[in-house]
Parts: structure tokens; sequence; C-alpha cells
């Protein structure tokens, strides 16, 4: 059976893949994969230095919704963009221990930047900023985007959600979109292996996610 969501948002904390699934499930589908860094930043070099008007982004996406019959979205359109969420098919909601997330984070970071990032580098003051943003995701009382905000909106939607906790590779994480049929899935995954257990890895409590 052909899978039927064709306008499909990916979301998550930065850190638990959602570009990754996201290109891979457009490449299944067929259909264009956009991320939400590309209409809420300004184009430089380094990336990621002016933000573009609330306004601008989402004038910029629905232009790109408009153009195509469907498309995968990843990012976070949350607290700028929910005005949005009418044109989703269906959401995907990727969750991983902040632990492991931050570990990814960092070593993504390194990747890109290199020794630019190191102490006296000349990016090593934003890599430092990002990197405590990133790490505030999973704490109380956190502004912009957070596990509590994402929760928050996701128990909004009238569209189907599927929230994907652990660390599942990129294959288990696509086939737990693709073979999804009830309006609210949850699955767990088990944690990746890494010789120690670290400080926040615990998963949240299950009873106060949004059903």
């Amino acid at each position: 059976m052909a899978y039927r969501a064709r306008r499909i948002h990916i979301t998550g904390a930065s850190g638990t893949g959602t570009t990754t699934l996201g290109a891979a499930l457009a490449a299944r589908l067929d259909v264009p994969h956009l991320d939400t860094d590309d209409f809420y930043w300004h184009p430089s070099s380094p990336p990621f230095q002016a933000k573009r008007p609330v306004a601008e982004r989402l004038e910029l996406l629905r232009a790109a919704f408009l153009s195509q019959p469907g498309w995968v979205l990843s990012g976070s359109i949350n607290s700028w963009g929910d005005e949005l969420a009418a044109e989703f098919d269906r959401v995907v909601f990727l969750y991983v221990p902040p632990g492991e997330r931050i570990r990814r984070t960092e070593a993504r970071e390194r990747e890109r930047y290199g020794r630019d990032v190191d102490p006296g580098g000349p990016l090593h003051e934003q890599h430092h900023a990002f990197m405590e943003w990133s790490k505030s995701y999973d704490l109380p009382g956190t502004t912009g985007r957070s596990l509590v905000r994402h929760r928050a909106w996701l128990a909004t939607l009238s569209c189907p959600v599927v929230e994907i906790y652990g660390t599942p590779t990129p294959e288990q994480s696509l086939d737990a979109v693709l073979h999804a049929t009830s309006s609210r899935t949850r699955l767990e995954f088990p944690r990746s292996r890494h010789p120690q257990r670290q400080p926040g890895d615990e998963p949240p409590d299950l009873a106060s996610r949004p059903r």
C-alpha cells in the first residue's frame, strides 16, 4: 500500500537526527526535503549568523510548500511557525537522551567547524553559546525550543503524530514512520551502545507525554 502522508514535519531537539531522517524519508517518498535552518537563517559563511524576520521565514516556507504537492520538512518551527501546523499530514517527534544527544551534537559541530571551535578559535564563543543552548532543551523553565514546549505543541496537533524515543538506527526510524498506522504512535528503542551511561540519559516520564 502506498504511504499516504505526503506533507511531513520531523522535529525534535538539535542532535536528534531530524535532518538525517528527513533526507532519508524524502528520498523514499520521492519528494523534496526542506530544512527549517534554510528558512530561519540568512545564507552566510560561516552559517547561522543572522536570523530572518519571522514574517520572511513564513513567506518562504509557504512558497516552498505551494510549489510541490508533497515534501518533508525537518527541524523545528516551534515558537515561531505554529500557524503552519495545518499544512502537515503527519508530524514525527524524535527524542534522544540528553547525554547521547549532546555527544552527537558536539561531534557534529567539530566535524563541521574543526579547530575553529577550540578555545581561542574564531567560532569558540558561538560554539560555546550554541552548546549551552542545546543542553538547556531538557531543563524546566527553558524558553524557546524545549522538551516541555514540544510536548505541549504535539498535544495540540490534529494530524497523526509518531513519537520515537531512544537511539534507533536511521533504518529503524524510517521503518517506524512508514509503518505507523494509528493517529498517535509512540515507540521506544534501546539506547546506543556507549561505554558509560551519562547523567541525564534517563528517558522522560512516560506519563507526562502528550497522548
